[in-house]
């Protein structure tokens, strides 16, 4: 007998309301009309059902006929996803390019990774090891970079009847177990999950760990965990793609997950196009053999743009139970709150704050809560750290998405326009931003880098918040008019400002620093500091230091190589004892 099916009722945009639909449930994927056009059923009211669809609409009418699939929105997940580019429902691009040309036409229907490839299987398990969900039971070699580890599926438990090495495609058998029950369990590479469910765990683990970025403003001031989140809110053109770039190339994790959700497609065909051409600066190996990029631009379906934040947190949940530590990127989350707004005016919603949904802050919030350091089912570490952008209207963070970010994210980078329009990346604003897990690193901080550091950051810190205390002063009586100590402060903080914070992301040096040199550069400043007050308190006027070799050393000292970090450190510390003999000639 056909299978019975629906029809449309309604079309506003790309909401659709459907009747007679057999056996609908929530979060069911639908095809509608006759191109098939992929829809998830979102609401269900007498005998009527909600549909949001991930294609355009135009040309459906009352009438059009509706087929349900009984699935929910669903990844593929195995063997292939790295280097590859989706749409926000993980359609691949260039395959959709190659089957319909330069525009995505409705209703394609393509596999989101390649069946027909062959993978070379290599079994971690035997004929009578019992198994158990998330347990490894193979590996292939992904990518030149990744080795992806193929893991028993959720609701596994029993014992391997049959598993063989050699080369299979993702969705031919590698081998069978046998449940206690004495069911049958078919192994394969692939794997399908809703994107909406977190996959489990066993439990999270706490922010001990930091990810080192390379980025000196970050690492120093405000650091983010490995399985953190962090927000990244910054009008147009103050740097947010740029410090997502750098993050991307640099940052200690194994995967990066690049979702580019709603931006304007020249911003995101820039990124299409220099990621492929970016090597791995660990490596060496082109960095795509460790990402997974997600393109939703903003002329894209406006419902496929709401879906693509859990594709990509999907994706990246799938790599850390691997044991691997990913860094999700999310670009930007202000433009998926405007899709979530969008179907909310077309369902006629009670309007929140500015229009959005009333369950804007619970839909942040459960997209973050994802991020973690975990225990994985088979008892690895891996982690997820999610880093999304917010683009406030004429950056005012008191909008509702930015606030909603702030409350659940616990790294705050504030970006500065006028930062940016002085030349000075990365434009994080050092008195606005904040890191909640400074205290959880210290201990981290202390053991891997020196003892010393955290003493460091905080006397960093300290000038740079005297700095802005003591500019106010200046607006009003004029540098001249300021005794030697603060005028000291405000020297030493620019060199902290213009030497240690500001970095070249296109110099091939200075575009990453380990935090090795991190210590040597601050500590470096520091002791600057110190020679300096000093000698002002036995007399020196600042006039007098500000020509001291030392100064332009330190300034050098970014684009020094690591492998001379130490070198230099010594050389500097010598320039710096020109201070007592400018203070022995001055008495």
């Amino acid at each position: 007998m056909a299978e019975k099916k629906g029809r449309v009722y309604r079309v506003s945009g790309p909401v659709v309301v459907a009747e007679d639909i057999e056996d609908p449930k929530m979060y069911d994927v639908v095809k509608v009309g006759d191109e098939g056009l992929i829809g998830e059923i979102i609401r269900l009211n007498s005998g009527r059902a909600t549909i949001q669809v991930y294609e355009d609409t135009t040309g459906l009418r009352p009438g059009s006929s509706v087929e349900n699939t009984g699935l929910q929105l669903s990844v593929t997940l195995g063997p292939g996803l790295l280097g590859s580019i989706f749409d926000g429902i993980q359609r691949p691009l260039d395959k959709i390019k190659a089957e319909s040309g330069d525009f995505i036409s409705r209703g394609v229907n393509v596999d989101p990774v390649d069946l027909k490839r062959k993978w070379e299987f290599v079994p971690k398990v035997k004929k009578g090891d019992r198994i158990k969900a998330g347990d490894v039971v193979g590996e292939v070699q992904e990518t030149s970079i990744i080795t992806h580890r193929i893991l028993a599926p959720i609701g596994t438990d029993g014992t391997v009847s049959e598993i063989s090495e050699g080369n299979y495609t993702i969705a031919e058998s590698i081998g069978s177990a046998t449940g206690r029950s004495g069911r049958a369990i078919e192994l394969t590479m692939m794997q399908k999950w809703p994107v909406r469910i977190p996959r489990p765990v066993i439990d999270k683990l706490p922010p001990e760990v930091p990810l080192i970025t390379g980025q000196r403003i970050i690492d120093t001031l405000f650091p983010i965990a490995k399985g953190g989140s962090a927000a990244v809110p910054g009008p147009f053109g103050s740097g947010k793609t740029v410090i997502q770039h750098q993050l991307a190339k640099w940052s200690d994790s194994d995967i990066v997950v690049y979702v580019g959700c709603g931006e304007r497609g020249n911003e995101m065909t820039e990124i299409l196009t220099t990621f492929p051409e970016l090597t791995d600066p660990k490596s060496g190996k082109p960095i795509m053999d460790r990402t997974i990029l997600i393109a939703n631009t903003s002329n894209m379906p406006v419902a496929a743009r709401e879906a693509s934040i859990y594709t990509g947190i999907t994706l990246a949940e799938y790599y850390r139970d691997m044991g691997y530590s990913i860094a999700l990127m999310a670009d930007s989350t202000s433009r998926w709150a405007e899709a979530l707004r969008e179907i909310s005016g077309r369902l006629e919603e009670m309007p929140g704050e500015e229009g959005y949904p009333a369950y804007l802050g619970r839909k942040v919030a459960e997209f973050y809560e994802r991020a973690g350091r975990v225990h994985v089912l088979n008892g690895s570490v891996g982690s997820v750290t999610a880093i999304g952008a917010v683009s406030p209207p004429g950056g005012d963070t008191s909008e509702p998405v930015s606030q909603n970010t702030l409350r659940v994210t616990r790294v705050f980078w504030a970006l500065d326009a006028s930062l940016a329009n002085r030349r000075h990346f990365p434009s994080i604003n050092w008195l606005n931003s904040y890191s909640l897990y400074l205290d959880d690193l210290k201990k981290w901080y202390s053991e891997k880098v020196d003892k010393e550091w955290n003493g460091l950051y905080s006397t960093a810190m300290n000038i740079l918040q005297k700095e802005a205390e003591i500019n106010e002063v200046v607006q009003l009586v004029g540098y001249d008019a300021l005794p030697e100590k603060e005028k000291e402060i405000l020297d030493i903080a620019k060199v902290i400002r213009e030497d240690y914070l500001q970095q070249s992301a296109f110099d091939e040096v200075d575009t990453f620093t380990s935090m090795h040199k991190q210590h040597m550069m601050l500590k470096s400043i520091l002791m600057l500091d110190e020679a300096e007050r000093k000698a002002v308190e036995r007399g020196v006027l600042m006039e007098q230091l500000q020509k001291v070799s030392a100064k332009q050393k330190i300034a050098r000292m970014k684009f020094a190589a690591e492998a001379d970090a130490d070198r230099y450190f010594e050389d500097v510390k010598k320039s710096i004892s020109e201070i007592e003999r400018i203070e022995a000639r001055s008495k």
